[in-house]
């Protein structure tokens, strides 16, 4: 089974990254790294805000209906929407001049999942944390571009990619404290999937939609791993699906620009923009971040 996603803002940013629903506003945000840009649209596609910060910034928790903690280049820090105020939570990576954040997302628990990696992607540099409770925790390291983070419904499972590995893991969690437990056992080996995998979000059922970085779709793996139903895209560079919409049954999925010959970008005209599908499976609420 396959699906097409349409066009929904047309943002072309060089890096977009990190979306997800904020269903205590009804809206879809989203970033745009290079751009250290921070977007959020309306149901109806047009502009709900657009902050502007003067660092990378890729990944996002909810603290509630007016606040974000943001993962940003060498820290975490609180976002107020309303003022665009903003305030160191905790150092992310500061003692690694080389090192910016990456893919995050939060658990059941109310952690804050999030990788960091080298600006260059130097092999092993990348580390991945957890942001809960005021601490920030390094979980394991000599990760090269993390991705895929996403939890499964009952909080017992953690998805995670390498990128260049093309290998999606999975990890027992302590549903309580949202930390790994136990040993990575393979998900998934996407090696001879079209791209690489990138960004993912699990669905209400379990199943686990996985962006495809050079692959011009988003696939869809059902729990024991195989492949059951693709989204695709008019741009090659997808990098992450969130679930949004008043039913949650919206798939967004951001894209990139960025390293595209002429060519390429006459062919992909809309590369990182927004897009959006009805899929007809609905998606799981974000997790309230604790802070």
């Amino acid at each position: 089974m396959s699906l097409e996603a349409k066009l929904f803002v047309d943002c072309r940013c060089p890096l977009g990254e990190g979306p997800f629903w904020h269903h205590l506003r009804g809206e879809i945000f989203w970033f745009d790294i290079l751009g250290k840009t921070l977007h959020a649209a309306k149901p109806d596609g047009s502009t709900a805000g657009k902050w502007v910060f003067d660092k990378m910034a890729s990944a996002a928790g909810i603290i509630d209906a007016t606040h974000l903690a943001i993962a940003a280049e060498k820290e975490i820090f609180r976002l107020d929407l309303a003022t665009g105020k903003t305030a160191t939570l905790v150092p992310l990576d500061a003692d690694i001049p080389g090192n910016r954040s990456n893919d995050g997302r939060v658990n059941r628990a109310g952690g804050l999942w999030i990788g960091t990696m080298a600006h260059d992607e130097v092999p092993y540099s990348g580390s991945v944390y957890q942001f809960r409770n005021g601490s920030l925790k390094k979980l394991f390291g000599d990760i090269r571009i993390p991705n895929a983070t996403c939890f499964s419904p009952d909080g017992r499972t953690v998805y995670f990619t390498d990128t260049p590995n093309k290998i999606i893991m999975q990890r027992e969690l302590d549903p309580g404290s949202g930390e790994p437990k136990g040993y990575w056992r393979v998900f998934a080996d996407t090696a001879n999937d079209p791209g690489a995998p990138d960004g993912a979000v699990t669905d209400a059922e379990g199943f686990v939609w996985c962006a495809r970085w050079g692959g011009s779709r988003v696939i869809r793996y059902t729990p024991d791993g195989r492949i059951d139903r693709e989204v695709t895209l008019p741009v090659s560079q997808v990098t992450c699906p969130a679930f949004g919409g008043p039913d949650l049954k919206t798939l967004y999925v951001t894209s990139a620009a960025k390293n595209l010959t002429a060519e390429q970008l006459a062919r992909e005209p809309h590369a990182g923009s927004l897009f959006a599908v009805d899929v007809g499976v609905a998606g799981l609420p974000e997790t309230l971040l604790r802070v």
